[in-house]
């Protein structure tokens, strides 16, 4: 074996060897209550428990439909508030049959307060009606190759045929927060829209307890229904360090989603060393 073959392959043991020892026993474990999840770093996925399996996502499915709205976005256009959006429930900021609202606004009390009846508004907006809207946000999930989604409302009550995977939903997000709006929105921890009139006023915020709360955290997006139990998706970044989290039907959510953060950003500078010792092998072997 010649010098440089047998140099390169002492650098390929060594490596190796430097990337089992930095591994070996010092991965932290996820151990979250949840039916599903996933965390990512970058885009490595670190940890995943059932990433496939088809569950109800609750308002998680909200992100899709502000998808939508962005993509046909006129932030200035008035919606007029039908019976149906106003009687939407449980979660909502409370608006009356024939109010007229900034499609700006609506966006806003989707995103961040989670209102159902302005979500509903939105999907009427968008398509006509909500059945409509659900057609087009099934049409889009096959077009961005979501398998494991399906919806049959706009805003995420349970239903039969209504259901997302951790695997789509970290896909759909990554998709959405590209939308400068919806990624500034979802940061947001409180908002005061109005009716276009000026007469109503609705004062509302973020059902996100990470936002403001937890170093780093930018959104997304929180869902709780009693069939989906409480479900989030979570990012947060530290010194250009991106972490992701999904969690569906996560029982201590809250508490969870802070440990599984703190897990990830400690998983980085080691990741970081693994990368940098492959670029060196590479770079090696391309040099023989």
């Amino acid at each position: 074996m010649n010098t440089s073959k047998t140099r390169f392959l002492t650098l390929v043991l060594c490596t190796l060897a430097f990337i089992s020892s930095a591994h070996a026993g010092t991965a932290p474990t996820y151990h979250p209550a949840v039916s599903a999840g996933l965390v990512k770093l970058q885009n490595q996925v670190l940890w995943e428990q059932d990433a496939d399996e088809r569950l109800p996502q609750a308002s998680l499915t909200k992100i899709m439909t502000a998808l939508l709205v962005l993509e046909k976005y006129q932030p200035d256009a008035v919606v007029t508030i039908s019976p149906e959006a106003a009687a939407a429930h449980p979660t909502k900021i409370g608006l009356h049959k024939g109010d007229r609202m900034r499609v700006a606004d609506l966006l806003a009390a989707t995103l961040i307060h989670s209102a159902n009846d302005a979500c509903h508004a939105l999907a009427d907006w968008h398509s006509g009606n909500e059945e409509k809207f659900v057609e087009r946000m099934n049409e889009r999930a096959k077009q961005l190759g979501l398998h494991d989604t399906h919806f049959a409302n706009a805003c995420g009550f349970d239903a039969e045929g209504h259901y997302s995977s951790a695997h789509d939903l970290a896909k759909l997000a990554d998709l959405a927060l590209q939308n400068k709006t919806f990624s500034r929105l979802v940061t947001k921890q409180k908002m005061v829209i109005r009716t276009v009139d000026g007469k109503r006023k609705f004062i509302f915020q973020t059902t996100n307890a990470l936002i403001g709360k937890y170093d780093g955290a930018m959104g997304v997006k929180t869902g709780f229904t009693f069939k989906a139990g409480p479900c989030l998706v979570a990012i947060s970044k530290r010194n250009n360090v991106r972490v992701m989290i999904v969690m569906l039907n996560a029982r201590n959510r809250w508490p969870n989603a802070r440990e599984m953060f703190d897990l990830a950003f400690q998983q980085a500078p080691r990741l970081r060393e693994q990368r940098v010792a492959s670029r060196v092998v590479s770079s090696e072997s391309k040099s023989l």
